[in-house]
């Protein structure tokens, strides 16, 4: 799809015609790429401390933090909750640091966590920036990917360059990493131009797994009173966005919403610990969802786990 074209269907009224036919070519595309293989993405923010990036949109930036507790998270702490999460059933494990925290104790504590996933588990680092050579060791250490995207209003709504996300994206795909990308965090400031600016940026690298959120209002954040798109927008940028990016593997939306599901979504995240979307200090217990209801939301749209019909 060129970007006129996905100008004109962001365009379309949601409440037209052409939204239904537009999500159905999104679900089409989805369901001849996934078949009804579903899949569920596991994080685990293991620390919950004040952040220099002071993101407007973040629980956890320095000047508005949200959270009432400051912590980190051990080996010993993330065992249980991996544990727990394995018996669920996840696809994929994401570790979720601030951009503060150090990367060297982040792969020591990784090197130890490898080895309490099975090895079919995919491992994936959400962290600040970096250079290649730490790209590189993720990668020996048995990390196989990594979270990280130029935000919408990067370096406006938070204190890092975009330069810098770029450099580290690039420093991802050379180490042989896989990328993880998302659209977010997507708000009703948003012009249709500014998200097409980053769908187009993603399209140039090579993306498995894909995924759009709309931005949280967290009480306290500087960007609370902007509000959030409702679920028939989400839905739509959803739908353009698989249209556009074509991922291999899966198509995500967060947080879980069940009506975009009808767009092609066939992944959903489970979250566990600090969240930058939520202000209780573990989010299981807030906004995060677990592995098994996101697979039940993920079987009402006829998507299972392995090769289950």
């Amino acid at each position: 799809m060129n970007r006129d074209a996905a100008l004109y269907w962001l365009n379309v009224d949601n409440k037209s015609s052409e939204f239904y036919q537009m999500i159905d070519l999104s679900n089409q595309q989805s369901r001849k790429q996934f078949g009804n293989r579903g899949y569920v993405f596991a994080q685990i923010g293991m620390n919950a401390e004040p952040c220099s990036k002071d993101c407007k949109f973040c629980s956890l930036g320095m000047s508005h933090y949200s959270i009432g507790e400051r912590w980190q998270k051990g080996v010993e702490d993330l065992k249980p909750e991996i544990q727990q999460l394995l018996s669920e059933g996840m696809d994929d494990f994401f570790l979720m640091a601030t951009a503060d925290y150090s990367i060297k104790k982040f792969i020591k504590i990784a090197t130890e966590v490898r080895t309490l996933l099975p090895e079919e588990v995919r491992f994936v680092a959400n962290v600040g920036d970096f250079d290649l050579e730490t790209a590189k060791e993720l990668k020996a250490i048995g990390i196989t990917g990594a979270y990280h995207i130029k935000r919408l209003r990067e370096g406006i709504d938070t204190l890092i360059e975009p330069q810098l996300r770029e450099k580290t994206i690039e420093n991802i795909v050379k180490a042989g990493l896989e990328l993880y990308y998302c659209i977010e965090p997507i708000g009703p400031e948003h012009s249709y131009e500014e998200i097409l600016d980053s769908i187009y940026f993603a399209s140039q690298f090579p993306i498995d797994a894909m995924a759009v959120m709309r931005r949280i209002p967290v009480q306290g954040t500087p960007l609370f009173n902007h509000g959030q798109i409702n679920a028939m927008e989400l839905t739509k940028i959803v739908a353009v966005t698989n249209l556009v990016i074509k991922p291999s593997r899966s198509m995500n939306v967060h947080e879980p919403t069940q009506m975009s599901l009808l767009a092609g979504v066939n992944q959903l995240y489970a979250e566990v610990g600090a969240n930058p979307r939520d202000t209780n200090p573990d989010t299981k217990d807030g906004r995060g969802f677990t592995p098994t209801m996101a697979w039940q939301m993920l079987e009402e749209a006829g998507y299972f786990p392995g090769n289950s019909n």
